[in-house]
């Protein structure tokens, strides 16, 4: 049995030096009873003067307040993804991120672990993407234009309410207020905000796009705001994506996972057109047309406190919902055609039209990536196709089981006919109507349908699923 335990320990213990994170783990006293080489390197330590010690004594400027470890093992509640700035034993200053959990034995605390990432790496690595960025502004001076691909009319579609969504953003581009863009994952929103930039009066300045979900939450504040010189270890005065985008368009898609507490710095901005780098004191003015998309329901954003009211009502300015292709069946068939003409070029290929059945199963499948899934779909069957028409044979594996024939009938006579499906249409038609009416209030919404709103939220978040 003691040799089982002590294979134990050591499997555990070549596990935990094999990470390739900071790993450091306290007793309830506060005592290093594992420190990993990663964890050493992030420290600037060896791994000799901190294992066995106090922690307090290694870092001796950290306290029971400010040391995330000791503040676990106090409340037995874990911390995540929480920055932390100490000096080391050797006087050097430090920056972490770190995770910090508590380690129970059955119900009782017997230490703390913590996982930690090396906070200025990763702002260096920030910093090498906003050189990027601000290379791509300088290259480009003279004819900025190019760095947006696309214009409206990109954004195919014989759909008149979608046609009509164009229009109305040809027209709001010529103003300077923040725009709002809702719309599932696939239905165009950077192709509609690339167009808004092109046709406003700051088509002739920058186009800075930048996802909010892509940067880890830590680091997005520096990506925005830029760096002042000595705000951490390495840190030099650098400008953020709205310094970059001074005179044009800065577009935040996924807002609602930026954090809340940065929500209400980009609102500032919003406000007064004011800037301060992390670490500094200095104001910066700057003249940025901010446009913020979104993949979930506004309203919904907002009963999940995921994004501001405040902030909300400010981009509510001019907001747009470009439609799922669900409910634009009119561009199916017309995008499909649009895309195999691409492909053919491409692929040097001659394959033109659909079989029945495969036109049949295109119009009635709800295309839950949308546009992006069609083009997809469509790429891969133009490259697996050795005839001149595509079919059901060549769908995808994802798509074919969707396509199978029942008893001989279509899937489009079937769904026809299927009672769920059309109260399922007629349902979602009814909630859309609501929110439209109610201006985005699901509690409104849901007295406008007579339903509780917790069943109004449960459906509309399914949708969006």
């Amino acid at each position: 049995m003691v040799q089982l335990t002590a294979l134990t320990e050591e499997v555990l213990s070549a596990i935990l030096k094999s990470i390739d994170e900071g790993i450091h783990v306290v007793n309830t006293e506060g005592k290093t009873i594992f420190y990993n080489e990663v964890a050493a390197k992030h420290d600037g330590m060896g791994v000799k003067e901190v294992q066995g010690k106090h922690l307090i004594d290694a870092f001796p400027s950290l306290t029971e307040e400010s040391s995330t470890l000791l503040k676990v093992i106090k409340t037995g509640k874990p911390i995540y993804n929480q920055t932390q700035v100490y000096l080391n034993v050797h006087g050097t200053r430090i920056d972490t991120i770190n995770t910090t959990l508590p380690i129970f034995l059955g119900k009782e605390i017997i230490g703390a672990v913590e996982i930690a990432k090396d906070y200025s790496r990763m702002k260096l690595l920030a910093e090498r993407l906003l050189d990027l960025q601000k290379g791509v502004k300088r290259s480009t001076k003279k004819k900025v234009i190019k760095q947006v691909n696309y214009t409206f009319a990109d954004l195919k579609t014989v759909n008149p309410v979608f046609i009509s969504t164009k229009e109305e953003g040809k027209k709001l581009a010529k103003s300077d207020s923040p725009i709002l863009v809702y719309g599932e994952s696939g239905t165009g929103k950077e192709l509609f905000v690339q167009g808004i930039h092109h046709e406003s009066i700051r088509s002739g300045g920058a186009f800075i796009a930048q996802n909010c979900a892509a940067i880890p939450e830590t680091l997005l504040e520096s990506i925005l705001f830029g760096t002042a010189k000595g705000s951490y270890t390495g840190a030099v005065d650098r400008k953020g994506l709205f310094e970059l985008a001074d005179g044009g368009t800065l577009f935040l898609d996924e807002l609602h996972t930026m954090p809340i507490e940065l929500q209400a710095k980009l609102l500032r901005v919003l406000e007064d057109g004011i800037v301060r780098r992390v670490g500094s004191s200095q104001n910066i003015s700057v003249d940025v047309r901010v446009i913020a998309a979104m993949n979930v329901h506004p309203s919904i954003a907002l009963q999940d406190q995921k994004l501001r009211s405040d902030l909300y009502y400010r981009l509510n300015v001019f907001t747009f919902s470009l439609l799922p292709l669900r409910e634009r069946k009119d561009d199916i068939l017309f995008l499909t055609n649009f895309f195999m003409k691409e492909f053919n070029r491409k692929l040097e290929k001659n394959i033109y039209g659909l079989e029945k059945k495969l036109e049949l199963f295109f119009i009635e499948y709800q295309w839950p990536g949308n546009v992006r899934e069609l083009k997809h779909t469509l790429e891969y069957m133009m490259n697996v196709c050795e005839g001149t028409q595509l079919s059901v044979e060549e769908l995808p594996m994802m798509l074919k089981h969707h396509a199978a024939p029942s008893k001989g009938k279509t899937n489009h006579q079937l769904e026809s006919l299927s009672l769920r499906k059309n109260m399922e249409k007629l349902e979602r038609e009814l909630i859309m109507n609501a929110l439209e009416l109610s201006e985005g209030n699901v509690n409104q919404a849901a007295k406008l349908l007579e339903i509780p709103r917790q069943t109004l939220q449960y459906k509309i978040k399914k949708w969006m699923e």
